[in-house]
């Protein structure tokens, strides 16, 4: 593996433009071998080490200088991304520690007089983003330098200081109690049974004396919440997540927690109520938080814009999808792919687009478009699982497979059943994932025997080996490959089964 090729593959599109201009901007070198390198290092090919010292050193190979040379580029990109972080970073620790360099230069230089007037921007700057480790380090230079006829007093100094040190130490806490709540949380998981959200979160906050600091501070909550979610959408158990996530929102909104500084927390909070809604099934009050979320957005900085704008569009086309409105979602995300909005989209959003319009030209009859548009990605199992996850790229295996079998590709579907069933066999072991290998063999049948949707032995076979949880619980994702296997049995329209089918209620023949 090149981790300088995976680094730069985190990239959009118009970061590695930028980054590559980055590069060349000492215009006076000429035959710039590390932007050979980049540009290599840029191409979808993998290329091994042996190949690029050739590719740069075509008459002399030269290895100490291909490392030399690969240390240069390494710094090249540090630079380039800490810039990128300073002018993104929403919560303005990197202007910070910009503007606590620049003042510690300035006082080396003796310009005390300019070098007070920046650090008291900087603790202006840390102090309205909580941003207390980096405050301690604003006083602790104040306290160096109080000496000087420009600087505020001392005991001024020292009474902040020591009033910040109280904060900051509940910030460590804070950090101390996300990990303790991962650790359980982790611990639960293996052992299956329920993930005791609200109970493991009380407990940890009540041990290190921070139950009513995290009643009013957004920051931690949401820390708390993503970590909660993250075991979440291991078991997918949304159900039992989403009043936990709701009340801990609510709670904040109602003792007014969320001032200007923390907009990157509720609008967080908001998009991952927004999805957890959708994920179960309600999906016109998950329109109703992007809503909520939208209007936030716009009067967030750019930087937390772009980071939300692309889950926001994909959760607002796949909700459309599921109250009938497909045609709706198309549009959007067409717009998304064909015109150019998503040239600044990272490519795990890309990738989610994609697929998702690929399962709407299939929710419309188009099987040759959706085919297609997943062919077009252009990338193998390996990259897709290292870019997006094990889960991501079985997912899109499956949908793979019954495009294939609408296409009549018989062949194909067997060979994609059969490498599933290879390259995917640990995760298929997991007691989440019985139905799908249930599934698989379901799809084997259909092929062995293309009248068999229609027995109905093979009706009652499905129905009694399918092992789903109640239908409020059952993941929506799984859902929609199951209503395409009924639909077959039914001999109907596959959107018209799926809307039911998620709707909760009986399916019709």
């Amino acid at each position: 593996m090149d981790h300088l090729k995976t680094i730069l593959a985190t990239l959009s599109a118009e970061e590695q433009k930028e980054l590559g201009r980055f590069i060349g901007r000492q215009k006076q070198k000429k035959g710039r071998k590390d932007l050979e390198l980049y540009r290599l290092l840029l191409q979808k090919q993998d290329l091994t080490a042996a190949d690029l010292v050739k590719k740069l050193y075509p008459g002399a190979p030269n290895v100490p200088a291909y490392h030399a040379l690969r240390k240069r580029l390494f710094s090249h990109l540090a630079d380039f991304i800490l810039l990128k972080r300073q002018e993104n970073d929403p919560t303005a620790a990197a202007s910070v520690r910009g503007l606590l360099s620049l003042a510690g230069y300035l006082f080396e230089k003796r310009a005390d007089q300019i070098g007070w007037n920046v650090l008291r921007k900087a603790e202006k700057l840390a102090d309205a983003n909580e941003q207390y480790d980096l405050l301690n380090a604003v006083y602790n230079l104040q306290i160096e330098h109080a000496q000087s006829p420009h600087g505020d007093p001392l005991p001024d100094i020292i009474g902040k200081y020591t009033r910040n040190k109280a904060r900051a130490d509940e910030e460590e806490r804070a950090g101390i109690a996300c990990g303790w709540v991962n650790h359980y949380l982790q611990a639960a998981k293996a052992q299956g049974g329920d993930l005791p959200f609200e109970a493991i979160t009380g407990q940890v906050l009540a041990q290190l004396n921070l139950a009513e600091v995290a009643a009013d501070r957004p920051k931690l909550m949401y820390q708390l919440l993503s970590i909660a979610r993250g075991a979440v959408l291991v078991r997918k158990d949304f159900f039992s997540f989403e009043p936990y996530l709701v009340g801990q929102y609510e709670a904040l909104a109602a003792r007014g927690a969320f001032g200007p500084r923390h907009g990157s927390y509720k609008t967080g909070l908001l998009y991952m109520i927004a999805q957890t809604q959708y994920r179960n099934r309600k999906f016109a009050a998950s329109l109703g938080r992007l809503e909520q979320l939208r209007q936030a957005l716009a009067e967030s900085p750019k930087a937390g814009q772009q980071q939300l704008l692309p889950r926001y569009t994909l959760l607002w086309a796949m909700n459309h999808v599921y109250l009938g409105k497909n045609e709706e979602a198309v549009a959007v995300l067409e717009k998304v792919l064909e015109g150019g909005e998503a040239d600044d989209w990272p490519v795990a959003h890309l990738l989610n687009a994609r697929i998702n319009l690929a399962f709407c030209y299939f929710q419309r009859g188009d099987f040759a478009r959706a085919n297609r548009l997943l062919l077009a990605a252009g990338h193998s199992d390996r990259w897709s699982t290292k870019k997006m996850g094990r889960e991501w790229t079985l997912k899109k295996n499956l949908s793979e497979i019954i495009i294939q079998y609408e296409l009549g590709n018989v062949d194909l579907v067997l060979n994609k059943v059969r490498s599933i069933e290879r390259n995917f066999d640990a995760l298929l072991r997991s007691p989440v994932y019985a139905n799908v290998r249930t599934y698989l063999q379901f799809i084997r049948q259909l092929v062995d025997r293309p009248g068999a949707a229609a027995d109905k032995a093979f009706s009652a076979e499905v129905d009694r080996t399918f092992r789903f949880l109640p239908v409020e619980q059952e993941d929506l994702q799984a859902m929609s490959f199951y209503a395409w296997l009924k639909s077959k049995m039914l001999k109907r329209d596959y959107y018209a089964v799926l809307l039911e089918l998620v709707a909760g209620g009986s399916i019709e023949n």
